[in-house]
C-alpha cells in the first residue's frame, strides 16, 4: 500500500501459479503486497485475469467488470479526499488535481511497486508481446483490484488502499504544476546534498510499435532507483521518483541526517 510497507511479489511469481492455486502461497504473497487479505480469494484471481487469457479459457471471467467498478471507487476515494483536504479550491482546480492523480501512468507506477505485473494471467500472445510490462494492462489491473477489494470488504478498505497507495500523488497535486517532475527534483537534490549529477542508464526491449524501457539512476553510489515505462522519458521519471522516495525514507530514518 504505502511505498515502504508492502513487499514486492517474489521474482518467481507467475500467472499460472495464481490461476491454479488462488488460495495458496502465491496468493498470500499477493495479499501481503496489497496489504489486504481477501475473504473471497476468487475475486483477487479475477482481478488479475486479462481478457487475452479468457480468449483461451472461455469459462474464465476477465477483470473488465471489476476494472469498471474499481474505476468508480478509485475516483470517489480521491474526490472525497481532495474535497476534504482542499476546502478553498474551486471545482475546476479539484478536477485538474484529480486528473493528475488518477491516470494510467500513476496507476501503472503504483502497480509496478506492488509487483502486479508478475501476478497477471495473460494469454500466450499477450505474454509474448510483453503484456506484463504494459502500462495499460497494469493500470487496468490496479483498478480491478480496487473493485475486488470493494466487493470483498466494502468501501473503507478500498479507500484506505487507494489513499495509502497514492498518498504522494495526492500531496503533490496540491503543490501545483511541476511537482511530478522527479528528474528535476533529483537533480536539485543531488547537487544540494553531494554536488553530484544523477547518472541514468536505459535499456529498451520489444518490437518497435510496443517498446518497453527499464531505466536505472545512480547518484554518486549513494542513492539509486529503477523505473519502467513505454518511453525512455517515463522510465527515467519513475527511476528518479523511486530514488527520491528512497532518499526520503533514509532521511526519515536518520541515515542522511
Amino acid at each position: 500500500m504505502t511505498d515502504s510497507s508492502p513487499s514486492d511479489l517474489p521474482a518467481d511469481t507467475n500467472a499460472a501459479d495464481v490461476g491454479t492455486d488462488p488460495t495458496g502461497s502465491v496468493a498470500t504473497e499477493v495479499e501481503r503486497a496489497l496489504g489486504y487479505r481477501f475473504n473471497n480469494p476468487a475475486l483477487l484471481e479475477t482481478a488479475f485475469t486479462h481478457r487475452s487469457y479468457c480468449a483461451e479459457h472461455p469459462q474464465v471471467e476477465s477483470n473488465e467488470r471489476l476494472e469498471f467498478l474499481g474505476d468508480s471507487v478509485l475516483g470517489l476515494a480521491i474526490t472525497l479526499e481532495l474535497y476534504a483536504r482542499f476546502p478553498d479550491r474551486p471545482e475546476g482546480s479539484l478536477a485538474k488535481m484529480r486528473a493528475s492523480i488518477v491516470n494510467a501512468e500513476s496507476l501503472a507506477a503504483w502497480g509496478d511497486r506492488l509487483g502486479i505485473g508478475a501476478a497477471l494471467r495473460l494469454g500466450r500472445g499477450e505474454e509474448r508481446s510483453g503484456g506484463r510490462l504494459k502500462e495499460s494492462i497494469i493500470s487496468d489491473a490496479v483498478e480491478a483490484v480496487i473493485g475486488a477489494m470493494y466487493l470483498d470488504g466494502g468501501f473503507q478498505p478500498a479507500r484506505t488502499f487507494v489513499l495509502q497507495g497514492l498518498s504522494e500523488q495526492v500531496h503533490e497535486a496540491g503543490q501545483g504544476p511541476g511537482a511530478h517532475d522527479y528528474k528535476t527534483r533529483l537533480q536539485e537534490l543531488a547537487a544540494r546534498e553531494w554536488g553530484a549529477v544523477p547518472e541514468y542508464r536505459v535499456k529498451g526491449s520489444g518490437p518497435d510499435h510496443e517498446r518497453h524501457y527499464v531505466a536505472t539512476v545512480d547518484v554518486a553510489g549513494l542513492l539509486s532507483g529503477t523505473g519502467t515505462g513505454p518511453s525512455k522519458k517515463r522510465a527515467q521519471q519513475r527511476a528518479a521518483a523511486q530514488a527520491c522516495r528512497h532518499y526520503r525514507d533514509l532521511a526519515d530514518s536518520g541515515e542522511f541526517a
